[in-house]
């Protein structure tokens, strides 16, 4: 079982960069398919992008070319970059884990979050124009 735990959320100001971390402890990142996911009020909730467990990584559509997933075995902890951030990414961000999806099936989906076992409580981030 993993415990994961979100930081690096807050107000940012629109056109800047974007940086969450995911702490994960009692056991290591690269045993899971980890992902990032966000909720805005009203709206199901949404996958980013994932990394599987070789490292392969994948990316919501809306998402490619200014984000990057990545992870620190060392630290134990995941990461979300942003290059460019808009007030339409304001949002409720959480990283996840799933011990069932592997392979290509740890890619972004409309159910993806179903196929994820271990959630963060979250961290908001506020984007102001």
């Amino acid at each position: 079982q993993v415990h994961l735990v979100e930081s690096g959320g807050g107000s940012v100001q629109a056109g800047g960069p974007l940086r969450l971390s995911c702490a994960a402890a009692g056991d290591v990142v690269e045993n899971y398919c980890m992902g990032w996911f966000r909720q805005i009020p009203g709206k199901e909730r949404e996958g980013i992008a994932t990394i599987e467990r070789d490292g392969t990584t994948h990316y919501a559509n809306a998402m490619k070319g200014r984000t990057t997933i990545s992870r620190d075995n060392a630290d134990n902890t995941l990461y979300l970059e942003m290059s460019v951030v808009a007030p339409e990414d304001t949002a409720l961000y959480y990283c996840a884990a799933s011990t069932r999806l592997r392979g290509g099936y740890c890619s972004i989906g409309r159910l993806l979050h179903k196929g994820m076992d271990y959630w963060g409580s979250g961290t908001q981030v506020t984007i102001s124009s």
